[in-house]
């Protein structure tokens, strides 16, 4: 594997990029699948490394369960989502009637911005928390304004809460939106607002509404009733669960989901259909799973000192049941403890409780031995990989459309570095001449002559600037028309590229891509290898 795997990604190939294939039109890489030989995977269905896994030492694989293993559709269940939160602020918190008459465009915002609530602005910063595209609603800030704002302080912000918001999930898109319209809405119509709703007010009621979505069951009564509309179906996902579980690896679940919705979901993904091709609501699902833990709370879940309490879950009714720790426990008025009636192989599902349960129900004694799949930064993948020491991977499913753009500009991106390498070169003769002009010795014509040669090298060094500026931009919205690439923020490595790399062991498109990684040769394990610096991918966007 690693030796095919440095095939890939380039070996002695100095190009952090060289994992996605040559830029000089070279063919697609290979990925090997197991040490036996090798099978060519998809550029879009990669698995990425920043630290290096060996699955011989993985004893247990965790997946959450909402945009891990069920994606949603955005132009639906974040319609919907949208939909929920303006009816909330219209009829719960006071807002103009006239809002239910917006709509929702579920391109335009990406994972990794950050809100300010004070300001009423959209911020895409690089890895430095230095801004470089800013808008206030949807009116594009200019340099100046930014770097007014954002640039001169000599103690920079840290962009956190609670000033700031953090778009580091898919749900949050929807609030996203929302947030910069009613900030657009603001400017033009002050005196239709609520009394006193500053922007900070008003992400806040955004927040406020998105809540009571969620709590009150608008969102997961809807997609209860029809699955198949707001979930995408992966038929991969039972065969990657069959493929941990016959190598010999316990696999768990662990979402903030409760049961019944729970229970909904996973029946549409991994459900038995009836011979008319309908799915079954029942409890089959279970069997690819050792634990279910459901209502988890986290990231508060991953704390070791969480003294939350475990409660069984009973399949057909939904009630919960006491524990001790995971034991069964003998309820009032019974001289013995429950016993399941499915014996104690079958998968059990359970409600609240910490880690430190869920490490006694699987038997696990190192931390460094729990694989942990998720989609979200800081629920997810920071507190399972900073406090625990899990190993992680990160679900993150734009990557799909986003390397494969990568393969096809890569003429574009080479062009683009040429170009870079042009102006660079071009400015350094001018500080060159520069430097003489002011320091050394020389005749009037000389002078005249140095003078004459440096008027030229500046224009030309700002033809090719141009140049380079309108190709770049172009370049940047292939990707996205506002927010371009999403590692990506100039030359730097975006805010949220530097938090995967930070925290998440693996990151790939799709979490069923595990299955094209051979798990089952236990004595000779796959190991997932490849530069620390493989996240870097050096296309020349805003």
């Amino acid at each position: 594997m690693e030796k095919g795997y440095e095939t890939a990604v380039g070996g002695d190939n100095s190009s952090p990029f060289s994992h996605m294939g040559s830029t000089d039109g070279g063919q697609q890489p290979c990925v090997w699948s197991s040490p036996q030989g090798g099978c060519k995977i998809d550029i879009r269905k990669q698995i990425f490394c920043n630290r290096s896994l060996n699955m011989k030492n993985i004893l247990a694989v965790g997946f959450d369960m909402d945009y891990t293993l069920a994606q949603y559709k955005p132009e639906t269940f974040e319609s919907l989502a949208y939909d929920g939160t303006i009816r909330k602020l219209v009829y719960d918190l006071g807002y103009p009637r006239e809002l239910l008459d917006w709509s929702f465009d579920w391109t335009y915002m990406v994972r990794g911005l950050v809100l300010d609530k004070k300001r009423g602005n959209i911020l895409k910063m690089d890895r430095h928390k230095y801004v470089k595209v800013a808008y206030h609603g949807f009116k594009e800030l200019s340099k100046e304004d930014k770097v007014g704002t954002y640039g001169n302080t000599l103690i920079r912000d840290s962009f956190d809460e609670p000033d700031y918001a953090l778009i580091d999930t898919l749900f949050s898109l929807a609030e996203a939106y929302l947030f910069a319209q009613l900030v657009d809405f603001k400017d033009k119509n002050l005196e239709k607002i609520p009394k006193g709703a500053d922007y900070s007010v008003m992400y806040k009621d955004v927040r406020a509404a998105v809540d009571l979505c969620h709590r009150d069951g608008t969102l997961k009564q809807m997609v209860a009733k029809d699955p198949k509309r707001y979930i995408n179906e992966d038929t991969t996902i039972v065969p990657m669960l069959k493929m941990l579980r016959d190598s010999g690896r316990a696999t768990f679940l662990v979402t903030n989901s409760l049961w019944d919705y729970t229970n909904i979901v996973m029946n549409f993904l991994c459900g038995s259909r009836a011979l008319d091709g309908s799915r079954k609501c029942n409890f089959d699902w279970l069997q690819y799973f050792d634990v279910v833990i459901t209502g988890s709370a986290k990231p508060s879940f991953f704390h070791e000192g969480n003294r939350a309490n475990l409660f069984e879950v009973e399949h057909e009714s939904g009630m919960l049941l006491n524990t001790d720790n995971g034991s069964p426990m003998a309820q009032v008025g019974s001289s013995s403890p429950r016993l399941s009636l499915k014996g104690d192989k079958a998968c059990r599902v359970f409600q609240g409780g910490s880690v430190g349960h869920l490490h006694k129900l699987l038997s696990i004694e190192s931390s460094s031995q729990v694989l942990y799949v998720g989609d979200h930064i800081y629920g997810d993948i920071l507190r399972s990989k900073k406090v625990l020491g899990w190993r992680t991977m990160l679900v993150v499913p734009e990557l799909e459309r986003e390397v494969e753009l990568l393969w096809e500009l890569r003429d574009t991106r080479k062009q683009l570095r040429k170009l870079r390498n042009e102006r660079d070169l071009i400015e350094d003769k001018i500080h060159h001449l520069k430097w003489s002009l002011k320091f050394e010795d020389t005749s009037a014509d000389e002078k005249q002559k140095l003078s004459s040669e440096y008027n030229a090298l500046e224009s030309e060094r700002d033809g090719v600037r141009i140049t380079h500026q309108d190709a770049q931009r172009e370049c940047h919205k292939m990707f996205h028309k506002i927010w371009g690439q999403l590692m990506k923020t100039g030359y730097q490595n975006s805010r949220f590229a530097h938090q995967v790399e930070r925290f998440a062991c693996l990151y790939t498109s799709q979490v069923s891509n595990l299955s094209l990684y051979s798990q089952t040769n236990t004595t000779d394990p796959v190991k997932i290898t490849c530069p620390m610096n493989s996240i870097l991918f050096p296309c020349e966007t805003f």
